[in-house]
């Protein structure tokens, strides 16, 4: 996908030439696979993002499938399952940006947020509890698991649900979430409905993982920062810690270092008022010829500022928005091509119908004039990959009209 690079070190970029490093970083600067989808393709991909974050919301496809469809077009998904929660295991769960899906050499690097876990520290204020004064409640629990094998929140019934709880979460729910937030547990499967299975840390990653050596908690936060600049290519500060959600106390003096030892570039990026970062080993391609549909959880834009800085284009998850307030809709994916975002779609997987619903199109206002036939040709794609069998498109939205015509074509 990328013209010819040069690897010089500059101490300013251009806004375009920023937007082409950020992209080859996060995959989008090579082609995607000609022929069938390995493990080995998956686990590039996850070299560049280096996570997949997970979210229930299941309009389209759960949240952690669809990076990979835009990076790698329409791959197997059992291959992900395979990795995430097969043998041999090649992923694990846990909070890094957000829930996520981490590469297992990631583990030790973030017992630092297990300990402190398991001080209460760093958790949400409704599990804060099983660190302290509920805590052998959630022992009881480990001791359970440990015992009669993996289990999930909905297979305890020791403590009851409160009614109007927070999301609805049973007691039992909150303390294995504590135990899984401080690394006792993690999760050895999930059932159809999505819901996690847990079993002892140690039974579930292999061995070699286990028994690695923890580093101090400078290091780690060295090391984390030190991936999030290789997927981020060129960054903020701001954006470098919130990667992987380290606190500015941890990451400022982790940052001044990796600077001194030149593991990290400071750069001046048009447009930006904030200092930047290049990643030294970053690729500048020339040239990007992406085509993809974003999800809002894909790691290229989840952070709306990020986005903003880098396409010109303000993102908003409009999930949480009332229907009547919402711009895009509900479930809004936005449309990459070349190094632009120069479009968005609403889109719902109608799997009763077989049908992938566009529920809205609207271009952005320098979109080509060809963005209908690329955005069709996605959409026919992604389409596949989920089983559907047509794409129907709702008359909402200016690019609406033009891609109904060009799928009926």
């Amino acid at each position: 996908m990328s013209g010819s690079q040069t690897r010089r070190k500059p101490d300013s970029l251009s806004l375009a030439q920023a937007r082409r490093i950020a992209l080859a970083a996060q995959g989008f600067g090579e082609a995607r696979p000609a022929g069938a989808v390995t493990q080995r393709h998956l686990s590039r991909a996850l070299e560049r993002t280096s996570l997949l974050q997970i979210d229930s919301v299941n309009v389209v496809s759960r949240a952690h499938y669809l990076p990979l469809f835009s990076r790698l077009g329409a791959y197997p998904r059992a291959l992900l399952d395979e990795a995430a929660w097969g043998r041999p295991r090649r992923l694990f769960e846990y909070w890094a940006h957000e829930a996520s899906l981490l590469p297992l050499r990631l583990q030790p690097l973030l017992r630092w947020r297990m300990e402190r876990a398991r001080q209460g520290l760093g958790v949400w204020g409704n599990v804060k509890p099983f660190a302290h004064e509920r805590r052998s409640e959630a022992e009881a629990i480990l001791e359970r698991i440990r015992k009669e094998g993996p289990l999930a929140a909905s297979d305890l019934d020791g403590l009851k649900k409160k009614s109007g709880g927070w999301w609805g979460w049973s007691e039992d729910k909150r303390a294995v979430e504590w135990l899984f937030w401080s690394g006792f547990i993690t999760t050895a499967t999930r059932r159809n409905s999505f819901e996690r299975v847990y079993d002892l840390t140690e039974r579930v990653l292999p061995q070699a993982v286990v028994q690695a050596p923890t580093p101090s908690p400078a290091d780690a936060h060295r090391a984390l920062l030190r991936i999030a600049a290789r997927s981020l290519g060129v960054a903020t500060a701001g954006d470098l810690r919130d990667y992987f959600r380290q606190s500015p106390g941890d990451a400022k003096p982790a940052i001044e270092t990796l600077v001194e030892d030149g593991a990290l570039v400071p750069v001046k990026v048009e447009g930006w008022s904030q200092a930047a970062y290049l990643d030294p080993q970053a690729r500048m391609p020339r040239r990007i010829d992406a085509r993809a549909l974003l999800v809002p959880f894909d790691p290229l834009i989840w952070d709306r500022s990020r986005t903003e800085r880098l396409f010109c284009v303000r993102v908003r998850l409009e999930i949480y928005t009332p229907a009547h307030k919402r711009e895009h809709g509900y479930y809004v994916l936005p449309f990459l091509l070349g190094d632009r975002i120069v479009g968005r779609m609403d889109l719902k997987s109608d799997r009763a119908a077989g049908v992938l619903r566009v529920q809205s199109a609207h271009a952005e206002p320098d979109a080509p004039a060809d963005v209908a036939e690329h955005l069709a040709a996605e959409l026919r794609l992604m389409a596949g990959w989920l089983g559907l069998e047509a794409v129907a498109v709702e008359p909402r939205g200016d690019l609406a009209g033009r891609l109904a015509r060009t799928l009926a074509d």
